[in-house]
C-alpha cells in the first residue's frame, strides 16, 4: 500500500528535526566535505555524527563517496540547499514580525490595522 503524500512529507520533515542534521546540511551547502572537516566544524562526538550522517544517507539528502581512506559527503541535490534558504527566509520573517509585536508591547505603540 502506498504511503499518502502528507505522511511522506511528515517523515521527511522529521528527518530534518535534529539540530546536528541541519548543521551538517548547512555545512554541505558550501560544497562536499570529508567527515573530518564536518567533525571539526561541529561540537559533536564522532559516533553521533556518524549516526546523523547515516540518517541523512538513508533518506537520500546526502551522498557519500570514498576517496582512499576518506569519506566525502555532499548534498544529493541543490534543492536541499534551497530548502534551507527557504527556511531561513521564513524564520527571518517570523522573527521580524515578533520584533514588531515586541516593540508595540514595550512602547504601547498602536499600529493601524487595515
Amino acid at each position: 500500500m502506498a504511503v499518502p503524500l502528507y505522511q511522506a512529507k511528515a517523515e521527511f520533515f522529521r528527518t530534518l528535526g535534529h539540530p546536528a542534521r541541519i548543521r551538517v546540511l548547512e555545512l554541505l551547502q558550501e560544497g562536499p566535505r570529508p567527515v573530518r572537516e564536518l567533525l571539526a566544524a561541529m561540537d559533536i562526538e564522532p559516533s553521533n555524527l556518524s549516526q546523523q550522517l547515516a540518517v541523512l544517507r538513508r533518506t537520500n539528502l546526502v551522498t557519500a563517496t570514498r576517496e582512499g581512506n576518506t569519506v566525502v559527503y555532499e548534498l544529493s541535490t541543490p534543492d536541499v540547499a534551497e530548502l534551507l534558504r527557504a527556511a531561513r527566509r521564513i524564520l527571518t520573517e517570523m522573527i521580524a514580525d515578533q520584533g514588531v509585536l515586541l516593540a508595540e508591547l514595550r512602547g504601547g505603540i498602536r499600529v493601524p490595522t487595515a
